[in-house]
């Protein structure tokens, strides 16, 4: 068997197992099995094993992964999510579709401490969905809206996704957050635009005009546990108090404390905390695990270095080959979640884009290539035939065909599209910032 064909025998073993609900972990290592023990026997994958789960998860940058998502199971069951609807709603809620404009913000903010796209999307659309209706909004502008919202949990910093990047590619994760900062600001004020340009193009989709509850103190004062927290962690790894993996720490510390404050913690929530933490946590370590595997079985059959060798014997420009890349990661989001995309195809792609020559110094073209991939993987949050953030948010709407929510999260991924192709062609958007903090 030709290398080419073993690896679309690992590739398609793989999809196969997808296909019939079998868990992408799972899926994962039983490709990644039969491909090693093809090529090497069952001895040399008993040794791999042996020695790379240890290697794999005695890594100290893993520990910032559950203290992240800690962080946000704390948010999540602490009630910070309806005091930032509330404040968005008094914000946004003078211009028309100004609700719907108000769950993308809180989504963003929210994702600000929690760094989860399902959590983030699954909060404020608890909030969110209920006024939306009772305000005439219609079900696919609501659900659409909510839906890519949610995707703003992984684009604003701290972002698991983009963790997960920083320890495949050995780069600085501060950086990486401070690299995400303007994209992400840039999502929210599309999103909020498609919102705009939707409501006057589409008629029936949100009332002419909402009754926006005035900008308070008391509605000021609910958001400022945000502010605190987002303070205290992003200026402590900036300022070089601490590291990001303690600056983690000290987020779902401060988080914890904000959720005691208001009073909406109780032992049991508490504990759904720790539970959800493990669920996420242990189902993201199987992905690495499984990757890892999987990895290592296409790299014996040398596939990627000659895929890297014949890309670059093509003669395309290297811009070219990397909309190429984005593309493909576009495609393989529809299928798979953005995890699993990441950890699959970082490994083999990243030393290709490396190898291209694209005027950037090393770190900063690592550095950009991280968020066009983290800003791409959001294509399948939205996108059928999985588009796992549509699916949670239309399952908490009543009788709503999940067509509707397909439709409702169109605009949106218009705008994920020009906003993709912006950093694409102009890399300074996401390397800006990082030059301001570093140089």
């Amino acid at each position: 068997m030709s290398p080419i064909e073993l690896s679309l025998l690992i590739f398609g073993v793989m999809l196969a197992l997808m296909a019939v609900r079998v868990p992408i972990a799972i899926a994962m290592f039983a490709a990644g099995t039969l491909g090693y023990v093809l090529q090497a026997g069952w001895t040399p994958l008993s040794f791999f094993l042996n020695t790379q789960a240890f290697a794999r998860f005695a890594s100290y940058d893993l520990s910032v992964i559950p203290l992240f998502i800690l962080m946000g199971q704390f948010a999540t069951h602490g009630g910070i999510s309806r005091a930032l609807f509330e404040f968005a709603a008094a914000l946004m809620g003078r211009f028309r579709g100004g609700l719907a404009m108000a769950s993308v913000v809180a989504s963003a903010a929210f994702g600000a401490i929690c760094g989860s796209s399902v959590a983030t999307a699954a909060t404020i659309t608890s909030v969110a969905l209920p006024e939306m209706t009772r305000h005439g909004y219609s079900g696919r502008l609501s659900t659409g809206a909510l839906a890519a919202g949610g995707t703003l949990g992984i684009l604003v910093p701290p972002s698991v996704p983009l963790v997960i990047y920083a320890i495949l590619t050995e780069q600085n994760i501060a950086k990486l957050f401070a690299a995400a900062m303007i994209p992400a600001l840039i999502a929210v004020a599309g999103y909020v635009c498609a919102i705009a340009i939707y409501v006057r193009l589409v008629p029936g989709q949100a009332p002419e005009h909402d009754e926006a509850p005035p900008l308070t103190w008391q509605l000021s004062r609910g958001v400022l546990p945000i502010v605190v927290i987002f303070a205290i962690v992003f200026g402590g790894i900036y300022g070089g108090w601490f590291t990001p993996t303690e600056g983690a720490a000290v987020g779902a510390a401060a988080t914890f404390v904000a959720a005691l404050l208001r009073r909406e913690l109780t032992l049991r929530s508490l504990a759904q905390c720790f539970y959800g933490t493990a669920t996420a946590s242990a189902m993201i370590f199987m992905i690495f695990l499984g990757a890892d595997l999987m990895n290592s079985a296409l790299a014996l059959t040398q596939v990627p270095r000659e895929l890297a060798a014949t890309v670059q014997g093509w003669g395309l420009p290297p811009l070219a080959v990397v909309g190429g890349i984005v593309l493909m990661f576009v495609v393989l989001g529809m299928v798979m979640d953005e995890l699993s995309v990441i950890l699959l195809t970082v490994p083999i792609l990243f030393p290709l884009v490396m190898g291209l020559e694209l005027g950037l110094p090393p770190e900063g073209q690592a550095i950009w290539f991280g968020i066009l991939v983290l800003m791409t993987v959001g294509f399948g949050l939205l996108s059928p035939p999985v588009g796992l953030n549509v699916y949670i948010v239309n399952s908490m709407a009543r009788n709503l065909p999940i067509a509707e929510s397909y439709r409702g999260v169109l605009p949106f991924l218009a705008s994920d599209a020009l906003r993709t192709l912006l950093l694409l062609l102009v890399p300074a958007v996401s390397l800006w910032l990082v030059g301001v903090i570093y140089d």
